[in-house]
């Protein structure tokens, strides 16, 4: 995410590997282990083990070039601000606008899933919220909805806290991994004992489509590794702990999403989870340990708060950033006085993708997220090859190895996935495309800050 601020001095390099890979998995692990689990399985089946292990090479592939730019512009910031210094506006402008639709939709896709386990607790203990309220139109077959007010009340809550200028602590970044991973660990330890062979077969019962199918979807349950890569600048041995914390932590998600699914669909047949968004809980009722479904459901949704948090944050930074450097309007760059934080923007976040949670389900908004972060990653892959050609004498303090060969792998997997997304994702991602080239076309080139100060006909660096 981009950051606020940054230090003359640089920051101090005290960052190894271990903390990488905690870092991590401490920014992966969310609605993907906690809700596409369920979605996923039925699409690939018991199989679906096998989508996690090709939705976690191909992010491999492309972290490893995400990590030369972090290394190559070693500031806090998104691939955004990367790119922007390294390729030029046009290109910064598309991946930003590619960020926006990945960062605002996640804050979208996490509420719902928070919604499903809050409403999975509150049924345990003897509540239950009026169905109509419970999830967006058509989210659950042969059930009438209206929306989703739990997803829409927790976007207005931390949207609250954000404008009013929360910072989290690592304190309690540390804290709220450590119940995610020990959540992830109790339900790998009393589920194991639960499982049934017999819900494996077939055990891919789609066939390969299917396995891609889901690999495309679940790869949301990767994003998040851009954390490892943006503390470049605090990295003892960048060149060395970068790829070692990028592996490590995309290794260690992969190796616990593998055994959760496996569980899942081997307590629970796959069938089973048509319109679940708590399927963690489900497994673990279906076998009758309901006290452990309850640490479950307190666990993922003090998880998934937080991942909502850093999302909206993050979304809010990279639009304030857009704005100053004059890309956007500049009232979102503005600064509320008291609470020294960009107040417009961030009531603009939530408001607008609270009200996207209340009324898009779930696979709409993952399959959305997941075209606009692939696309983004292809162009972050060819950008490292470009970058490569045109500023060829640029400090590099990790440099991806095998380019050219990578970080084409990277592009092909990442092109693969894609097409498996439905037809209607990418008719609406190639019309979020279009808008972005109109927007930068009609307003954005023309408030530019840079082109405002570089005189006509001569090209920026």
């Amino acid at each position: 995410m981009v950051a606020a601020s940054r230090k003359p001095g640089g920051l101090a390099k005290v960052l190894g590997p271990l903390d990488l890979i905690l870092m991590g998995i401490g920014a992966i692990v969310g609605t993907g282990i906690f809700v596409l689990t369920g979605t996923g399985a039925l699409t690939a089946g018991p199989a679906l083990t096998i989508s996690f292990v090709v939705a976690a090479i191909a992010c491999g592939f492309a972290a490893l070039c995400y990590a030369e730019f972090a290394s190559t512009v070693p500031v806090a910031g998104s691939i955004y601000t990367y790119s922007y210094a390294t390729m030029g506006e046009l290109v910064a402008w598309m991946i930003g606008w590619d960020l926006l639709l990945e960062y605002g939709l996640a804050t979208s896709a996490v509420s719902v899933g928070w919604s499903g386990y809050l409403q999975s607790l509150l049924a345990s203990v003897g509540y239950k919220l009026p169905t109509v309220l419970t999830a967006a139109p058509g989210a659950v077959p042969g059930v009438t909805t209206w929306f989703n007010l739990p997803a829409l009340l927790i976007m207005l809550a931390l949207t609250t806290m954000l404008a009013l200028g929360v910072r989290e602590s690592a304190r309690l970044n540390n804290v709220m991994v450590a119940i995610k991973i020990g959540v992830v660990l109790l339900f790998i330890a009393v589920g194991a004992g639960h499982v049934e062979p017999s819900n494996w077969r077939p055990y891919a019962p789609f066939g390969a489509s299917g396995i891609m199918s889901a690999a495309a979807l679940v790869f949301f349950a990767f994003i998040g590794f851009d954390a490892v890569t943006s503390a470049a600048e605090e990295v003892k041995r960048p060149e060395r702990d970068l790829p070692i914390g990028i592996i490590g932590s995309l290794g260690a998600c992969a190796v616990l999403y593998v055994i959760v699914s496996a569980i899942m669909t081997g307590i629970v047949p796959y069938q089973k989870f048509l319109g679940v968004d708590h399927p963690v809980t489900l497994a673990l009722q279906y076998a009758g340990e309901n006290w452990v479904a309850r640490f479950v459901d307190m666990g993922a949704i003090l998880g998934m708060t937080t991942v909502i948090l850093v999302m909206a944050f993050g979304q809010t930074r990279i639009i304030f950033a857009m704005s100053r450097d004059g890309l956007l309007p500049k009232k979102l760059s503005e600064v509320h006085p008291k609470h020294h934080t960009p107040f417009f923007a961030t009531w603009m976040v939530g408001l607008v993708f609270g009200g996207i949670a209340a009324l898009v389900p779930l696979n709409v908004l993952t399959e959305l997220i997941n075209i606009g972060t692939l696309a983004a990653f292809c162009l972050v892959s060819i950008a490292v090859v470009v970058l490569r050609k045109k500023r060829p004498e640029l400090p590099r303090a990790f440099r991806c190895p095998g380019v050219p060969v990578v970080p084409a792998i990277a592009v092909v997997l990442c092109l693969a996935l894609m097409s498996f997304l439905a037809w209607f994702t990418w008719v609406a991602f190639g019309i979020w495309l279009i808008i972005g080239l109109a927007v930068y076309f009609g307003y954005a080139r023309h408030n530019s800050v840079l082109n405002q100060t570089v005189p006509a006909g001569v090209p920026a660096k």
